[in-house]
């Protein structure tokens, strides 16, 4: 897994080699020594309501402690509504059952690409299986003391729900050389070992890419402490994207 930060408007380090608990056990002491602190993480918080309602969940939290006792039982058993294992192809549409949350409706396709479902668990684009993963660990920041948004109310240290696509705009990221053009073009004042090693795959330019979006947009978390969270925030989660578009804002 990569790790990049960004610190008053300078990527300052983009990291490999992390495992999930050792990140969570990293992101608790950076905490513990800068309060202030603001992480993005890239696997969806929750799944659609109608699905929470169906296991007789009434909480994300409850959500995150049922998936840490059964999510790897449904990774290996793949059973509806998931889909994407060999021989489980996608089930068909069912009204009011849609595979994507509120928020990922609510989210503009870039380059005619948008967010995968959750119940997708095979396959390419799979998404599914880092967020069955991922969600436990929630739990576990949620305990160190950090807002988990929008689940939570927003305070210093706290965690949103990113979508790198999203932040990185158009770019053929699985091109070494577009990835490069990418980070001159936008992060030319970083040094040149830490580009290359953001360009050196798109897991690592996802990283940086997204580090330095959330600084430069920072301000926008004050308007985030001040918006209104509705139900379906509290139980789907909400992608954090900025006020301003970046895919239209060369910054």
């Amino acid at each position: 897994m990569w790790l990049a930060e960004s610190r008053e408007k300078r990527l300052v380090r983009v990291e490999r080699g992390f495992d999930r608990p050792g990140v969570i056990r990293h992101l608790i002491e950076c905490a513990a020594r800068e309060p202030r602190l603001v992480v993005g993480l890239d696997f969806a918080f929750s799944f659609p309501r109608w699905y929470l309602d169906e296991l007789g969940l009434a909480s994300a939290r409850e959500l995150w402690e049922r998936v840490a006792r059964d999510g790897e039982e449904w990774l290996a058993s793949c059973p509806h509504p998931f889909w994407g294992k060999p021989c489980v192809p996608r089930p068909p549409p069912v009204a009011g059952r849609s595979e994507w949350r509120v928020t990922e409706h609510a989210n503009l396709l870039v380059g005619g690409i948008g967010p995968k479902s959750i119940f997708q668990i095979g396959g390419a684009g799979t998404v599914g299986t880092g967020s069955l993963r991922g969600m436990p660990h929630l739990r576990e920041l949620q305990d160190a003391g950090f807002s988990i948004w929008p689940f939570d109310p927003p305070r210093l240290p706290m965690v949103v729900e990113i979508y790198p696509r999203y932040l990185t705009g158009r770019v053929e990221k699985s091109n070494a050389v577009a990835r490069s053009l990418y980070l001159q073009a936008r992060l030319a004042r970083e040094s040149k070992a830490l580009l290359a090693l953001a360009a050196s795959t798109e897991d690592s330019f996802d990283a940086a890419v997204s580090a330095a979006c959330m600084q430069r947009f920072s301000n926008d978390f004050v308007r985030i402490a001040r918006s209104r969270r509705t139900p379906i925030d509290r139980l789907e989660g909400r992608i954090w994207t900025p006020l301003r578009d970046p895919t239209f804002e060369r910054w």
